[in-house]
């Protein structure tokens, strides 16, 4: 039991560090080759704040796929170790062990499996283009 909280807490760490929110791909135009890298990045900054002053989300992303797939993981889990607990009579410590590892499981399989790049909420990346366009930039895409 103790190996599958440690295990399932270095896997947290490890998936917090391996995501990355997205933003927008900017075209190295004359209007940027101008201003900058650093004043682009402010300029991002300032519109991805204008876009959520505005109520436009950037979206659940990849964090959010992953907790829900641990979650529903260890739900899942859980169920199926409290029912195997009962046939065998520990109920209680089936369950806890069924759900460690269906979070371990869920946790795998959100970092594993969600091999889709994470993109922001339509409308968030079309308001932060606009604004940045307006600026004089030229959006590319999202990545």
């Amino acid at each position: 039991m103790k190996f599958a909280i440690i295990l399932m807490t270095g896997l947290i760490f490890i998936s917090l560090s391996a995501c990355s929110s997205t933003g927008p791909v900017l075209y190295p135009n004359t209007h940027f080759l101008s201003v900058g890298k650093d004043s682009a990045e402010r300029d991002v900054e300032a519109c991805e704040r204008l876009a959520e002053s505005a109520g436009a989300r950037e979206g659940r992303g990849k964090m959010g796929d992953m907790a829900t797939s641990t979650a529903m993981g260890a739900g899942v889990g859980a169920a199926s170790g409290a029912a195997g607990g009962a046939i065998y009579g520990s109920v209680g410590q089936g369950s806890l062990i069924g759900a460690a590892s269906g979070a371990v499981a869920g946790l795998l399989r959100g970092i594993l499996f969600s091999a889709r790049p994470s993109q922001p909420n339509q409308a968030y990346a079309n308001f932060v283009s606009r604004c940045l366009e307006e600026k004089g930039y030229e959006v590319t895409g999202w990545q």
